[in-house]
């Protein structure tokens, strides 16, 4: 793998620690609560899954940070990019580097996934998150037709 960056990755859905997705995220990281700032939470429905997307400087999307040792960053890579759609065409989500406050006041920079089909948050079914906070979402233990 040629520059994975750092070993840490900002989740905000269904990868977040006990949400239904957290096994993907695979073992050997620590999670620490996160905001990331700048960006704003939508949940699609009926897709069940959320959609992260540029927003106004103030707005908040709460999460958590995983940080990972390199080599098993290395190995978890892939799943996490496999499960946000990041090779399909058109890809689901891009992968990016933001800058984001841990509980406690820390700056880190980390991986996020950015919802890329925009023109679906303006399609029925898609509604912000007004708290910016997935464990906020009432039905969002349920997978949409594609499992995510």
């Amino acid at each position: 793998m040629t520059d994975p960056g750092p070993p840490r990755v900002f989740v905000y859905g269904t990868l977040l620690p006990g949400e239904r997705n957290a096994h993907v995220a695979a073992r050997g990281f620590t999670a620490r609560p996160a905001t990331l700032r700048g960006f704003t939470l939508h949940h699609l429905h009926p897709e069940g899954y959320p959609a992260l997307s540029p927003g106004p400087a103030d707005a908040a999307v709460r999460g958590a940070v995983l940080t990972y040792e390199p080599p098993v960053w290395e190995a978890a890579l892939p799943g996490l990019d496999d499960l946000e759609g990041l090779h399909e065409t058109p890809p689901l989500y891009t992968r990016q580097l933001a800058s984001l406050q841990v509980d406690g006041g820390e700056e880190l920079t980390a991986w996020v996934y950015v919802y890329a089909r925009a023109d679906r948050l303006n399609a029925p079914g898609a509604s912000m998150v007004p708290s910016g906070d997935w464990r906020d979402v009432p039905d969002r233990d349920q997978p949409g037709a594609d499992g995510r």
